[in-house]
């Protein structure tokens, strides 16, 4: 007979110790905006002074099945980066000042390590877009999730001037794309990709497949930011599931545009040749992956040449991708 909660499967003692090695992680990630300390039943924060009318923004996501090449990789920080991006990338198209993010882990048998490495990169990731890490939930689910699996969730609000929102209303005929550039898949596309990639050890270029696929996804906050001070941003887009086909024309709203992309405006990095080399259609690409650019924004043509300067002065390498024209097909790929 089952008598303890440790012969049900959950071992208590090793959710102390995960609970006492993530702690040091999130206490990096802390800002004056929090008010409450790690451990209590709910995070306070405050919202930063100076704003008039303040607006919050949300958004929810999570790593998907690219946690399989890191449960076969056996490496885990990098998928923390991945949730972390997936959330505050979203709310940064509305532009959105990233607050604070609260993860959610689940598993079938915690490894107090496994959990930390996890965090680990959820930590990395909010000091990345310089929002906090204020809680979270670790779920030990012994028989719903298989031992050494692990599913990875999180949540994001930031704020932002209600008079600055950026809801894609500004944008007009004859506006500018530029693109930003992914660094890899970021975390979509995985169930195809991993069919395409069974051999995580086969060199694609200088890289092995498993590096490439494990690449952290890009985040867009300081530099999108930034621009933002001096440059007037009619819409963004996050491309995630769906790639450009899907994402761009999201940031119009119900309004009649289309996103003329221009295909050859850059390159497109070694995977994403080999992923079409393998037999996927250019179609299918276009609507499922990133090709390289992770965020668009949608500016005035008179202000393409101080957006592009701008964004290099970062260490940007913006890509004129293309233009808005008026009609509702969406996107035009040429």
């Amino acid at each position: 007979m089952v008598t303890t909660y440790k012969e049900a499967g959950v071992n208590i003692e090793e959710g102390y110790k995960s609970v006492s090695l993530i702690k040091e992680y999130a206490r990096k990630t802390l800002t004056s905006n929090v008010l409450s300390g790690l451990g209590s039943f709910g995070a306070f924060v405050e919202l930063p002074e100076g704003y008039k009318k303040p607006v919050l923004i949300s958004g929810t996501d999570g790593v998907g099945t690219k946690l399989d090449v890191a449960f076969r990789r056996e490496i885990y920080d990098t998928i923390g980066i991945d949730c972390v991006a997936m959330c505050v990338n979203d709310i940064l198209c509305h532009g959105a000042k990233p607050l604070f993010f609260l993860d959610y882990i689940a598993c079938g048998k915690l490894e107090a390590e496994v959990a930390a490495d996890i965090v680990k990169g959820i930590s990395n990731g909010c000091i990345e877009s310089e929002c906090s890490l204020v809680g979270g939930e670790t779920a030990e689910m012994p028989g719903f999730y298989k031992e050494g699996e692990y599913d990875v969730a999180g949540f994001a609000v930031g704020v932002i001037e209600k008079e600055e929102i950026i809801d894609g209303s500004k944008i007009k005929e004859g506006d500018i794309l530029i693109g930003l550039h992914s660094s890899g898949l970021h975390s979509n596309g995985y169930s195809l990709a991993r069919k395409i990639f069974e051999n995580l050890d086969e060199k694609i270029g200088d890289k092995s497949a498993g590096e490439l696929l494990l690449t952290p996804t890009r985040i867009y906050v300081k530099p999108i930011l930034e621009l933002l001070k001096s440059i007037k941003i009619n819409g963004m887009a996050h491309i995630t599931g769906g790639g450009f086909i899907e994402n761009i024309p999201r940031m119009f709203g119900n309004r009649n545009f289309t996103a003329v992309i221009n295909k050859a405006s850059y390159n497109i990095p070694i995977l994403f040749k080999e992923i079409i080399k393998r037999g996927v259609s250019e179609e299918h690409m276009y609507n499922t992956f990133n090709m390289g650019i992770g965020f668009v924004i949608a500016i005035d043509k008179e202000q393409k040449e101080n957006a592009m300067k701008i964004l290099k002065e970062l260490g940007e390498n913006p890509v004129e991708l293309g233009y808005i024209k008026t009609g509702g097909e969406g996107i035009c790929l040429e």
